[in-house]
């Protein structure tokens, strides 16, 4: 079973080899006729309006909530490879699939996200990240979705040995090697097929986090860090300095390189949310990492106490907010605990509140002086048949208790949908009926 290349919906992770950029004259018509259809979306008045509606609400401007749905894997169902895709050759389906959930967006999900006519390529390239391997075992080979066993690869060490080690030669710098070649036959092909419908853009997905507290947890596995704040916190601070300085590297050098993205457009950013925006001037053609929105979270570290957060987690946040132009903060976490340290990070704008936040509390402390992105409960939709008073329920209080703040909606981390995308269109309409009745 072929799986979507995409995350977060709108982009293509993975570039293609140079065998394999080819487009066939059938599926350059396909390809053509979809464009064609997209292109026509993007200029309804609509999108202009939920642009400058974007940009309004990342300013800190008064709007209405925000709606944005990804449903992820969830696309796996929605839009099929074995059903809806008519393209016969491998790269050919990957932008197929692109086009057609961009379509679904625009005619079925009918969330917020507005639609422009861009049409967004990655590089074809190497991102070593930590070096740290998958170590996984799968339990059902034939299919990505199923369970896969993992094991941790400094787990085993005893407590001398991981005393001594060298965390400067274990823990590899993370590396990107460009594949320049394909990169741009794949860059040139597009624009060629689609000269005259939309623009073709560059744009490669090459960090969303800083993802330390994940690539310890990888290490060690979760048990162990949580044992290593206590048993060895000198270890722990190497350990987050090196991960830490091998980020900044990274960051850097795709930095000096050209090759960073613009992602003050229709772009998302942090763990939800869209990058549009006029507090951050941007020139597409010269991309720095402070015109650009950055993410920091700790999932992993979620059950710590704020005072550990306070020590081990949040000043090597602070030293990678301090790159970007706005800051976005948390994920899956809570941090109504820990808002003391975060509302301290550089350039913070944009505030992930998970199930495992306070939300009122939040919603003080937010004012109107940060985004308050919502992340709404994902389970409601994968269930096989979803309830909508429970949803209505949830949606309503939390409008209710966040008239003052800032807010986004999102709905994300759909790792199925039961193969019911229309439970997802209609959570979008459920949401609006009681954005309206609260606002």
């Amino acid at each position: 079973m072929r799986i979507d290349k995409g995350y977060w919906g709108n982009w293509i992770t993975e570039g293609w080899p140079l065998e394999e950029v080819r487009i066939s004259e059938k599926d350059k018509g396909i390809l053509q006729e979809l464009a064609k259809k997209f292109r026509s979306l993007c200029e309804r008045p609509c999108e202009a309006e939920k642009i400058r509606l974007w940009k309004d609400h990342n300013d800190l401007k008064e709007t209405r909530p925000l709606l944005l749905v990804d449903m992820e894997n969830g696309w796996n169902e929605a839009v099929r490879f074995d059903r809806d895709i008519q393209c016969e050759g491998y790269m050919a389906q990957d932008w197929e699939m692109w086009f057609r959930k961009e379509i679904f967006w625009a005619e079925k999900l009918q969330d917020d996200k507005p639609l422009t006519s861009v049409f967004y390529l990655p590089h074809r390239a190497v991102n070593t990240e930590w070096g740290i391997g998958e170590n996984k075992v799968e339990i059902c080979e034939d299919d990505k979705n199923k369970a896969y066993s993992w094991t941790a690869t400094m787990k085993d060490m005893d407590d001398e040995e991981f005393e001594k080690l060298d965390m400067e030669k274990a823990i590899q710098d993370p590396v990107v090697v460009v594949d320049e070649k394909a990169s741009e036959a794949a860059f040139t092909l597009a624009k060629e097929i689609f000269d005259g419908i939309v623009e073709v853009r560059m744009r490669t997905w090459w960090f969303w986090s800083s993802h330390m507290a994940l690539a310890y947890a990888n290490f060690r596995g979760l048990d162990g860090m949580m044992y290593d704040f206590y048993d060895f916190p000198e270890k722990v601070h190497e350990i987050f300095a090196k991960l830490t300085s091998g980020y900044i590297k990274k960051l850097q050098f795709l930095e000096a390189n050209h090759l960073l993205y613009q992602n003050t457009d229709n772009t998302f950013v942090g763990s939800g949310g869209l990058g549009l925006t006029d507090s951050l001037h941007t020139d597409r053609n010269h991309v720095t990492l402070k015109t650009m929105w950055g993410l920091c979270e700790a999932q992993e570290c979620g059950d710590i106490s704020p005072e550990m957060f306070h020590e081990f987690i949040y000043p090597y946040h602070r030293q990678v907010a301090e790159f970007f132009g706005l800051t976005c903060y948390a994920c899956c976490e809570g941090i109504d605990e820990k808002w003391e340290w975060v509302k301290e990070l550089p350039n913070l704008r944009r505030v992930s509140i998970s199930q495992w936040s306070d939300m009122a509390k939040m919603s003080d402390y937010l004012k109107g002086d940060f985004i308050y992105s919502y992340k709404a409960n994902s389970a409601h939709v994968t269930v096989p048949d979803m309830n909508e008073a429970v949803i209505r329920g949830e949606l309503r209080r939390m409008f209710e208790k966040t008239r003052e703040n800032h807010v986004e909606v999102v709905l994300k981390d759909l790792h199925s949908i039961s193969n019911k995308p229309e439970q997802v269109i209609r959570w979008v309409q459920i949401a609006r009926e009681e954005l309206n009745r609260v606002y």
